[in-house]
């Protein structure tokens, strides 16, 4: 994975500070939230609570509460704090932080049980880097994947590492048939695959790729359509297939590994740029020689 510079945090919270993110299965998974570790305190007591969404600014959160608690927050003048858990990835214990945030509202979850409420919180201090570089990742990957849709990525030992790819060997299942490939490049609209087979047998067939991912327990599938052969020279026998994703089911934590090597990419390129010479600089002087 590629590192987080202080410079890419600052960017991060300047273009996405209010930018929000629902915390769906999805989103938990791919940030590697921990739920059963997550709650807010206030004056020494705290409540288990769940995140419904939050931005660099503003949070919601769920949560079951009771008269002591309204007594126990008017106390601290809609002050409370709020406690972040996240997996890391290679190590046993989480990150963890606190945010500090003043209560703005509630709102019952449902008309059946009055005591759950989302509590809307807006934080009264800049969250922690770590916090930044988390949501600013997620969003930024999200933006990335609309810009850089169709920009391909040969797959190399480098790029494999930098995307926290496994491997470049996968499975493709066509028309619900499983089949070995080599992934030739990837983008975050498609991929380019060989296997061996006929490639006019395969053209417009649905296909579901199946890569691994660095961190991941599970399969990342990609689902999608292959478009387009292109031939092997000298092989009739081993078919060069472009696959084009279906949009709406582009798995979160690929957008963000794909991602990894732009972000890397970008700052190998801004490192290669020569200084600019000083603005009132004038050519050395002959003069005495």
């Amino acid at each position: 994975m590629s590192i987080t510079t202080s410079q890419q945090i600052q960017k991060y919270f300047s273009l996405y500070q209010n930018s929000e993110v629902t915390f769906t299965k999805e989103i938990i998974k791919a940030l590697k939230l921990i739920p059963s570790q997550i709650y807010f305190k206030s004056l020494g007591n705290h409540w288990p609570c769940l995140i419904y969404s939050t931005s660099m600014s503003q949070v919601r959160i769920l949560a079951t509460l009771n008269d002591s608690f309204y007594e126990q927050v008017k106390k601290s003048g809609n002050n409370i704090q709020i406690r972040f858990a996240f997996k890391r990835e290679g190590k046993l214990d989480p990150i963890t932080f606190f945010i500090a945030a003043k209560i703005s509202g509630f709102t019952p979850y449902g008309k059946s049980d009055k005591d759950i409420n989302f509590i809307a919180a807006t934080y009264t201090q800049r969250p922690p880097d770590s916090f930044i570089e988390i949501i600013g990742n997620l969003l930024d990957a999200t933006a990335n994947s609309q810009k850089r849709h169709e920009e391909r990525v040969v797959i190399t030992p480098d790029s494999a590492e930098r995307i926290g790819l496994k491997s470049k060997d996968a499975t493709v299942l066509v028309d619900s048939v499983p089949r070995k490939c080599i992934i030739r490049d990837l983008s975050f609209g498609g991929a380019k695959i060989l296997l061996i087979g006929l490639a006019k047998f395969l053209i417009d067939k649905p296909a579901m790729l199946q890569i691994q991912l660095e961190g991941q327990t599970e399969f990342t599938l990609l689902h999608g359509k292959i478009v387009r052969n292109e031939e092997v020279s000298g092989r009739k026998d081993i078919a060069a297939l472009a696959i084009q994703y279906d949009d709406e089911k582009i798995p979160v934590e690929y957008k963000m590994a794909l991602n990894q090597f732009f972000k890397h990419f970008k700052i190998k390129e801004l490192g290669r740029q020569e200084p600019k010479p000083p603005a009132h600089s004038s050519a050395p002087s002959n003069e005495g020689k």
